[in-house]
C-alpha cells in the first residue's frame, strides 16, 4: 500500500519546481517505461507497476530492477498517474546533469525556441528520432523535456536524442561553424533546396516564429510553400517537414 507521502510525492513531479529539487522525473505506461529501462539511457529509481505489467516483463530486464519494483493496486495507480486512465505502470527516473550540447560536423542539429506546447516538442523530438538526429538545443524558456506530457509524447525516444537549455543568441555564436537555417513563413521555398550534409535547422514559437536575432544571424531562411489559405503549420508538423526535404537522398 502507498503511503500518503510517497503519493504527493510522486503527484508534485508534475511541477518542474519539484522534477528539479528532486531530480527526478515519471514516465507512464508499459511502451514508455519498457523503452526506457531498455533504452538504459536514464537511471531508474522506482517502477510502480500492477502484476499484469511485472508478469509480462523480461526475466533479463526484471533482473536487473527487481528490487526497484513495487507492486501495487490499479486504485493506487490512478492516484499516482498523470493520466485519467492509467496503463499498468508509473516509473521514476533520474534527471541527469546537463550535457553541453555542440553542433556536430556531418551531422544536422534541430534549435527550438520558444516551444511552449508539451505535445510539440515532445513530437518534435520523436521526429527527430525518426531522421536519426541525435542532438536538440532549447531556449531557456521552451517547455520542460521532463514534463509528463512531453515524456509521454515522446513514445521513449527522450532516451536516444539529446536535449539541452541555454541561451540560444550566445549558443548560435559559438557553433555557426556549420550552415544556420532559418523556418520562416517567407523565405527560400524547402523544396527547391538540395539536401544538406550538415547544419542547424532553427524552429521558432508556435505564435511568434523565431526571434528576429537567430533570423538575422541565419545563413539561410527557408519556408515550406503555401498552397492554401492556413495562417501557418503546428511548429512539430513543420519540424517534421524539413527534416524530410533536409535529409531526403
Amino acid at each position: 500500500m502507498l503511503s500518503k507521502a510517497t503519493i504527493k510525492d510522486i503527484q508534485s513531479l508534475q511541477h518542474k519546481k519539484f522534477r528539479n529539487e528532486s531530480n527526478l522525473f515519471t514516465a507512464e505506461g508499459p511502451k514508455v517505461v519498457d523503452e526506457l529501462l531498455t533504452v538504459g539511457n536514464f537511471d531508474c529509481e522506482q517502477v510502480f507497476a500492477t502484476a499484469k505489467w511485472k508478469g509480462w516483463q523480461d526475466e533479463n530486464l526484471l533482473a536487473t530492477i527487481g528490487e526497484k519494483v513495487q507492486l501495487i493496486e490499479d486504485f493506487e495507480l490512478e492516484k499516482i498517474a498523470s493520466y485519467t486512465t492509467p496503463n499498468q505502470v508509473v516509473a521514476l527516473f533520474k534527471i541527469p546533469k546537463f550535457l553541453s550540447i555542440k553542433a556536430e560536423k556531418n551531422s544536422l542539429t534541430i534549435l527550438l525556441d520558444s516551444i511552449q506546447d508539451p505535445g510539440n516538442l515532445g513530437t518534435i523530438i520523436r521526429t527527430a528520432d525518426w531522421f536519426g538526429i541525435k542532438n536538440i538545443i532549447c531556449s531557456d524558456n521552451t517547455v520542460d523535456q521532463f514534463n509528463s506530457k512531453v515524456v509521454q509524447s515522446t513514445m521513449a525516444s527522450l532516451g536516444r536524442v539529446n536535449v539541452g537549455y541555454t541561451n540560444l543568441e550566445k549558443w548560435v555564436e559559438e557553433n555557426h561553424y556549420v550552415p544556420l537555417f532559418a523556418a520562416v513563413l517567407n523565405g527560400k521555398s524547402i523544396a527547391s533546396r538540395a539536401p544538406i550534409k550538415e547544419g542547424v535547422l532553427m524552429i521558432g514559437n508556435e505564435a511568434n516564429g523565431l526571434s528576429q536575432g537567430l533570423i538575422e544571424k541565419a545563413d539561410e531562411q527557408i519556408t515550406i510553400p503555401r498552397l492554401g489559405g492556413a495562417e501557418s503549420l503546428n511548429a512539430a508538423v513543420a519540424t517534421s517537414i524539413f527534416l524530410y526535404e533536409l535529409t531526403k537522398r
